[in-house]
């Protein structure tokens, strides 16, 4: 069969590269590596392997910041996910990754997918998943698109977990107009695997067979990585790839039982950039080469050009290299599990990717410069002009802004959203969405694992240095506050264009604040994810780095005292100060972010940290709940509505600190009487009423009246006609 594809001097002349994404310059370069202009395919397998989503470009340098080793760290950044140890030849495999651009353009199908992928990474460094999380970012839901996307989110995300029967155990979402036609879609996965089963995606051994296992190649997601590192537009809206987990379910089983052979060398799922990337990144992991005849690629259409195999991003399929001579046993596997299967190529010597289709010639490309020779560009930042600091919003009504608080989405009850996932899926589930981090018991021991993703968003535009830290500091008070020794983390840095030099120097300051962070608080970065050209026809989102944690609980029977009960009294633990920028009660009050500084001491919050994590587990204090976005009267709405007992809480403090959202600070249950250091006895879990005095303020109600309107903000929203 003869492709018509555009011809070398056509790409030239009429710059056809450009729309694959690629600029002048980089094209200039190709042709230096090449020693010659590079034809359709090759200009295409190019503009994927140097685009944003798989190159890190314009993020690379600050990425080499983070602390990437440790005492528990197995596999760090480079492969499919991180490893962490937890003992007794076991290890925890875990990695987030952004589906932005495409559940921008089909909500449900992007969102799947994006479970889809995470799932997979998973899955091919030899574990089985035993949890999910998400991080999701909308407009506000006074606009009929932003409910429809998040409707289509939900539904795609559970749908896809749902059916592969893998629990989704904590997530968090926040609205706010910036993420107006741009939402974030982060999904997070955890599994669990031993030791002697850990892969890697590297093809090496002359001679050995390139295998492809999965569902057949469509013309789905093509230029699926270039798509997702440039801006939205009406003209740039590809066909989404679709999902299908009920053979992604098969797929997984498949994964699992082929790398419990020991002829297996390597195996990468083929995600982003799909066959692209997968042969071409690990035929450079293994110092090889590797010959595909793309003729023998199982596909939908007869008609599918190379370019568009090698370009297109369809679901469900892994690559694997297999001992030359034991291809079979693998097939034979893989077709009595009824999946697409074949020997499509064989790793070589030398350094070339090429790319056969009945016996033409249609690639033939040095594999380094593919995955290592991408341009990196370093550019200028500019800082904002700094604000002035509003300290002090004791004068406002905040009786109201405390009624404005608890019913605004981001605030609000989330069961909406997460009762359509089933968090229970496997019998292991400790705890789940609902009220912090998802903890996971590991099957056979008293071990469990707690993880969890959150981001703070308004604190990283207010002050990207500090608010950097803050992302990670938020996300280890959460783990500790299970009492589970945090391990590491993994990052999923969604920013808008690094183009623009004001976005260019959040992504820059944050990410430095980030690296502080892990070294200060002991969680190395195993993984991550980055994703730039955020963008909307208002500008850009607000700077999102978003952090996943897993942290180890070695004896959950230690925890059985865990929890609120009526008569515990409560403590502040910390001190509340009027920290304001990029606040929830800035935003109902003034609508906007503040640039200001953001102090947080990171010694203190880890000897905090530990000290609380510590007590919990010997049993002196009963529940751990950090405080963050709303400050203390959210978290004591949010706490008392849902576990349903009252609160008498009375603090000598100026009435609007009540809100503020400083660093390192904890609310703490416990009996009365608890000593311990930087704790104040505020009020006790009692009764059926709503009891917060401060300084000139009180709310005095009924706590099925706090509940209520906690409870039913989304669904009100979701079921206007707004």
């Amino acid at each position: 069969m003869t492709f018509n594809e555009p011809t070398k001097q056509e790409i030239k002349e009429k710059k056809l590269y450009a729309e694959m994404g690629l600029t002048d310059s980089e094209f200039e370069k190709i042709n230096e590596i090449l020693g010659r202009e590079p034809n359709y395919t090759e200009t295409g397998i190019f503009s994927a392997m140097w685009s944003e989503h798989c190159s890190y470009k314009h993020s690379k340098p600050f990425l080499k910041q983070f602390p990437t080793k440790g005492e528990r760290v197995l596999m760090g950044p480079g492969e499919g996910a991180g490893v962490v140890d937890i003992g007794d030849n076991q290890a925890i495999v875990f990695k987030v990754e952004s589906h932005n651009h495409p559940s921008a353009v089909d909500p449900y199908e992007g969102a799947a997918t994006g479970v889809g992928g995470i799932v997979r990474d998973i899955v091919s460094i030899g574990a089985r998943p035993i949890g999910l999380l998400n991080s999701l970012r909308f407009g506000e839901l006074d606009n009929k698109q932003n409910k429809w996307l998040l409707r289509g989110v939900i539904d795609g995300m559970a749908d896809y977990g749902n059916t592969m029967e893998l629990p989704a155990v904590s997530g968090e979402v926040e609205f706010d107009a910036s993420y107006h036609e741009n939402p974030l879609v982060n999904a997070m996965g955890v599994g669990l695997v031993e030791h002697d089963n850990i892969q890697k995606g590297t093809a090496k051994g002359i001679g050995n067979k390139v295998v492809y296992l999965g569902l057949p190649t469509g013309r789905d997601g093509i230029n699926g990585a270039s798509f997702a590192s440039g801006e939205l537009s009406d003209d740039n809206r590809p066909e989404i790839q679709k999902g299908n987990p009920d053979a992604g379910k098969i797929l997984m089983e498949a994964t699992l039982k082929a790398i419990g052979m020991k002829e297996l060398v390597g195996i990468q799922d083929m995600g982003a950039a799909g066959l692209t990337s997968s042969s071409a990144e690990m035929a450079d992991k293994g110092g090889s080469g590797m010959t595909l005849y793309l003729d023998t690629v199982p596909v939908t259409d007869s008609d599918i050009s190379p370019y568009e195999m090698m370009l297109s991003e369809t679901q469900e399929r892994m690559l694997l290299v297999v001992e030359n001579g034991s291809e079979d046993k693998f097939l034979t596997l893989f077709k009595e599990m009824k999946l697409e299967t074949a020997v499509i190529g064989e790793v070589t010597d030398g350094d070339r990717l090429k790319l056969f289709y009945n016996d033409e010639l249609y690639a033939d490309l040095p594999v380094a410069p593919l995955s290592d020779d991408a341009p990196v560009y370093v550019l200028e930042g500019k800082e904002d002009a700094a604000d002035e600091a509003q300290t002090d919003y004791s004068n406002e009504d905040l009786e109201a802004a405390f009624d404005q608080l608890i019913t605004h989405p981001t605030i609000a009850d989330k069961s909406y959203i997460y009762n359509d996932f089933n968090s229970t899926a496997g019998g292991n589930t400790v705890q789940g969405s609902g009220f912090g981090a998802g903890i996971v018991g590991i099957e056979g021991t008293n071990k469990a694992v707690s993880m969890v993703l959150d981001g703070k968003s308004r604190y990283v535009y207010a002050d990207p240095y500090n608010g950097g830290k803050e992302v990670v500091a938020q996300t280890f008070r959460s783990i500790i506050a299970t009492g589970a020794e945090p391990l590491g983390m993994t990052d999923c840095l969604n920013y808008g264009s690094p183009e623009k030099p004001e976005i260019y120097n959040q992504l820059e300051q944050s990410t430095k604040g980030m690296a502080e962070a892990c070294l200060a608080l002991s969680t190395p970065v195993v993984s991550g994810n980055v994703s730039l050209y955020n963008e909307h026809s208002t500008g850009g989102i607000l700077p999102t780095p978003i952090i996943g944690m897993v942290g180890l609980i070695e004896d959950i029977n230690q925890l059985q005292h865990e929890g609120i009960k009526e008569g515990d009294a409560l403590y502040l633990v910390g001190e509340l100060t009027p920290s304001f920028a990029g606040s929830q009660l800035e935003k109902l009050l003034e609508n906007k972010i503040r640039k200001t500084k953001r102090p947080i001491d990171l010694e203190l919050e880890y000897k905090r940290g530990i000290m609380l994590r510590d007590k919990l587990v010997n049993g002196e204090i009963n529940k751990i709940a950090p405080l963050g976005r709303g400050g203390l009267i959210a978290k004591l709405a949010q706490l008392s509505s849902f576990v349903n007992i009252g609160i008498d809480v009375n603090i000598d403090v100026r009435q609007d600190l009540l809100f503020s959202e400083g660093a390192s600070n904890y609310l703490v249950a416990a009996e009365s009487g608890l000593n311990i250091e930087g704790a104040v006895e505020i009020g006790k879990m009692t009764g059926t009423q709503f009891k917060v005095k401060a300084q000139n303020f009180e709310i005095n109600r009924e706590l099925t009246e706090v509940k209520k309107a906690w409870e039913a903000a989304i669904p009100s929203c979701m079921n206007s006609e707004d």
